[in-house]
């Protein structure tokens, strides 16, 4: 692993995100943090949903320092350098809005972004050796397509690919996430409506045609 990173590894901990957040307020935390845990009994994903985190999968929090401004764009930055990991090691993968990656349609891995005091952190969870079985959507696990890996090797090339992509121009994170997307161009439901998805905007907001209009989403839910 990068020396650059300071490496907290557990057996089984509530959250590696709660973790984190208790780390920072506690003011013991520092730039490029790893929280990394074998399992998790109290997971967690976008929306408070349940993440459920059995032993063999990655499950870790990373903290950096935050830029003055903060950037609503990183979370697609990050959403490109884990895919851009996972397709390394011989995973298929493609990203569904906003940062959820998919492999045959099927959820892999997810990323949640938070905010705390002067930091961010930035907590990914991905399916290796097992995945679980949820009632909201399908899920799959990288052993079904590259036998071998372990989370300390995936982790150690999504660390490299977190330290390129969340630097890069978002012209450059933009043109790689909708190359990645899985809806581009499909019929996508937002607020109980049909909407064509058309891509992203500079600014990082989800382009929707509605009929003959053309709205922004910005962080809705959107049902694809």
């Amino acid at each position: 692993m990068s020396t650059n990173y300071n490496l907290l590894s557990y057996d089984k901990i509530p959250s590696t995100q709660l973790l984190a957040a208790e780390m920072i307020a506690d003011g013991e935390a520092s730039d490029k943090t790893i929280i990394m845990a074998a399992a998790q009994s109290a997971g967690r994903g976008r929306n408070t949903r349940k993440w459920v985190s059995h032993h063999g999968n990655l499950y870790a929090s990373f903290i950096y320092k935050a830029d003055d401004e903060r950037r609503p764009t990183l979370s697609y930055a990050f959403a490109v350098a884990a895919a851009e990991t996972l397709l390394s090691l011989g995973v298929p993968v493609q990203i569904k809005w906003p940062n959820d990656l998919l492999a045959d349609e099927k959820k892999i891995a997810g990323i949640l972004l938070e905010y705390c005091r002067d930091f961010l952190i930035v907590g990914i969870g991905i399916n290796i050796k097992t995945n679980p079985t949820v009632e909201l959507y399908k899920t799959t696990k990288t052993d079904n397509y590259a036998k071998g890996l372990t989370p300390a090797t995936v982790l150690n090339e999504l660390i490299k690919g977190f330290d390129k992509w969340r630097k890069a121009d978002f012209s450059a994170v933009r043109k790689r996430w909708m190359e990645l997307s899985i809806n581009l161009d499909s019929i996508i439901k937002y607020r109980g409506k049909s909407a064509i998805y058309c891509g992203l905007n500079e600014n990082g907001a989800m382009i929707i045609q509605v009929g003959d209009k053309y709205e922004l989403v910005y962080g809705d839910e959107v049902f694809t």
